[in-house]
């Protein structure tokens, strides 16, 4: 059984079918695509539709790719064999397992997300080669050789933001998830606000586009943001016409603090007003 989606996640035809090639080749699936458009989410939906557990390692700038593999507390071990501990003769007793490891060790397939992998160092893809490429490790403290059991469903997320490896990327599929348009995101919001005011939707999906067309954004809102802009709206219960007699003279939107997240971006917008102010007061 391929993936088609779920009920919590709209995914459009050729995600889908880059999800089930990357399945079916068995390599890791790169998903690239700006903040906020669903990529961890994915991983989430995929392992909840094939009915498989997810193991999440969610990498930051200080991950280390041996921390996947296992971690050797040699500090411990020699502070127990100071004290005299028995434990210090079984070395396996210091060594913790990473994300990898317990993916590998799991006795059914698992989906294995490594989530935002551009916020390490450009070694940190590089040094996961062999690994993802033969499903298997060695550990130097205990001599054993740690094969995966079941070849986990590997799926790999990135924000853009730095370049990855050509060697790193000749390994994976690679799928970029494009911002939504304004039919998937109708969709997308549907799925979030079953219940919201087809009007309500259009106007703020209106609002929505419009803010990310401006020029000079440090960061446009994402389709999460959407989705939490619009139930602030309908949680304060905000009248449509408000958004549908929008005036740029004012360019802010209604609790705008959901869609825009620093003030260089707020600035921008209130500069656009005073612009479009400015342009309406000369041409009396």
């Amino acid at each position: 059984m391929g993936f088609e989606g779920t009920d919590r996640y709209v995914a459009t035809e050729d995600l889908r079918m880059a999800v089930n090639a990357a399945v079916t080749l068995q390599r890791p699936l790169l998903i690239k695509g700006e903040p906020g458009t669903g990529k961890t989410m994915l991983a989430e939906e995929v392992a909840r539709a094939l009915d498989k557990q997810l193991i999440n390692w969610h990498i930051k700038s200080t991950s280390k790719a041996q921390q996947g593999l296992y971690e050797y507390d040699a500090v411990s071990r020699l502070r127990d064999s100071q004290l005299g501990d028995g434990r210090v003769q079984d070395v396996s007793n210091y060594i913790r397992k990473g994300k990898l490891w317990t993916a590998f060790d799991s006795t059914e397939q698992v989906v294995l997300l490594i989530d935002e992998i551009d916020k390490a160092d450009i070694e940190f893809p590089n040094d996961l080669l062999n690994e993802l490429d033969r499903m298997e490790f060695f550990v130097y403290e205990t001599g054993e050789t740690i094969t995966a059991v079941n070849r986990p469903i590997v799926i790999i997320t990135s924000n853009n933001e730095k370049e990855l490896p050509d060697a790193f990327l000749r390994r994976c599929f690679f799928h970029f998830i494009a911002f939504p348009d304004r039919e998937t995101m109708e969709r997308i919001v549907d799925v979030h606000h079953p219940n919201i005011k087809k009007s309500l939707i259009k106007e703020a999906l209106d609002v929505f586009f419009e803010v990310r067309e401006v020029p000079g954004l440090k960061k446009k809102p994402s389709t999460s943001e959407l989705i939490d802009w619009l139930k602030l709206l309908m949680a304060d219960d905000i009248p449509e016409e408000i958004l549908k007699e929008r005036d740029r003279s004012k360019a802010i939107p209604p609790l705008y603090g959901a869609l825009l997240k620093n003030e260089q971006d707020v600035h921008t917008l209130q500069r656009l007003a005073f612009m479009v102010r400015r342009e309406a007061h000369a041409d009396r």
